[in-house]
């Protein structure tokens, strides 16, 4: 008896429209009318720009980036040459945001040759795991010194500074000046190896949900009662953003070094330190042993309107005993850089004169936001 075969039940996807598909893009997609007013902007567009694409639709390319952009360029040549190009590692930035380091591809649309598609994709992000790792290794030649300078530095200057103040009750009054500044010294060294110290702790972090906004609350409080009074705050925060997952301790010292280094920076009568907040999709980092990776979705900035950082000190910034004080150590950042390492996370610096940004990527709470 030969039995009919079931008719397949064949499982339809549904359609997708084309704007979820643009959205699902990482890189930036804008398309331009024949007079370069945007016509449309993808989600990724809106975090690159930080305007919305409402706002987006408003606004021409010539308004939306500086004047002599290279994007200016690129889409003048392909206007005039009716083919696609690209452009690999440029600067382009606009009023809102700092430059950033990206690639372009400026195509004409086939069935509307007047229009135009522009593709951005940000090179920074490889690069930002690239000097994370490197700034990790610094921290890990820091952490091996620090131990060997706790034994070997700290118990002789201990006797040294002991043999100095009974010097000080039996010399005449004008020696007792340098026997001051041998205690003095001997302390400075001792402060400078504490501070090392701080880099061979090994404990595994207590991580916790951290109110990240409570943080900045309390450095800003923290720096205006001192190193920072009478400089002007600027707060642009997401109330939406969700706990960080980190050691909270340790994070208020993270933005403690920060704030203090912008503040330093800036000019005591028109310095400002703006702080920000905002939630950003689509960075993901390996945690160091382990075979998870973290997604580093909360963005805290620390900009200050200071001259800037010297070019030839960009690449080495966070590497320890790297300084522009005459009196500074070197060491502020590269800890920022060691704890923001244990978080897993990301600290990098976009710098140009009047516009110094310390950004900071760290993961927050599973489960929660996004």
């Amino acid at each position: 008896m030969v039995t009919a075969e079931k008719p397949r039940i064949v499982e339809s996807t549904p359609p997708v429209s084309l704007e979820a598909i643009l959205n699902a893009i990482s890189d930036a997609v804008l398309l331009l009318d024949a007079n370069d007013q945007i016509a449309y902007a993808n989600m990724a567009a809106e975090d690159f720009f930080y305007m919305s694409a409402a706002h987006l639709r408003r606004t021409s390319l010539n308004d939306l980036v500086a004047f002599g952009s290279p994007l200016l360029t690129l889409v003048e040549q392909v206007r005039e040459q009716g083919a696609v190009i690209s452009e690999y590692d440029v600067e382009l930035g606009n009023p809102r945001a700092a430059l950033k380091r990206v690639d372009i591809q400026v195509s004409p649309v086939i069935d509307q040759p007047n229009s135009l598609v522009v593709l951005i994709r940000e090179r920074s992000i490889a690069q930002k795991i690239d000097r994370q790792l490197t700034h990790r290794g610094a921290a890990r030649s820091v952490m091996g010194m620090a131990a060997v300078l706790a034994h070997e530095i700290k118990n002789p200057l201990s006797g040294i500074r002991g043999s100095a103040q009974l010097l000080e009750s039996s010399v005449e009054e004008q020696d007792r000046e340098l026997t001051r500044l041998i205690t003095d010294e001997a302390d400075r060294i001792c402060a400078l190896v504490d501070r090392m110290e701080a880099f061979s702790d090994r404990r595994p972090l207590e991580a916790e949900a951290v109110n990240i906004h409570r943080v900045l609350e309390h450095v800003r409080k923290l720096a205006t009662s001192g190193f920072a009074r009478g400089v002007k705050f600027t707060e642009i925060y997401d109330p939406s953003l969700p706990p960080a997952l980190g050691n909270k301790d340790q994070l208020i010292q993270v933005f403690l070094n920060l704030v203090k280094n912008a503040a330093e920076a800036i000019s005591p009568l028109s310095g400002e330190i703006t702080l920000t907040t905002a939630y950003r999709h689509g960075v993901r980092l390996a945690v160091p042993g382990s075979q998870k990776r973290v997604h580093l979705p909360l963005e805290i900035c620390v900009i200050d309107n200071g001259p800037g950082v010297p070019e030839d000190l960009k690449p080495y910034l966070f590497d320890p005993f790297v300084t522009t004080k005459n009196s500074g150590t070197g060491l502020g950042l590269a800890l920022v850089a060691k704890i923001i390492g244990d978080h897993g996370g990301i600290v990098e610096c976009d710098s140009e004169a009047g516009r110094t940004t310390f950004r900071v990527l760290l993961p927050a709470v599973e489960g929660e936001g996004g």
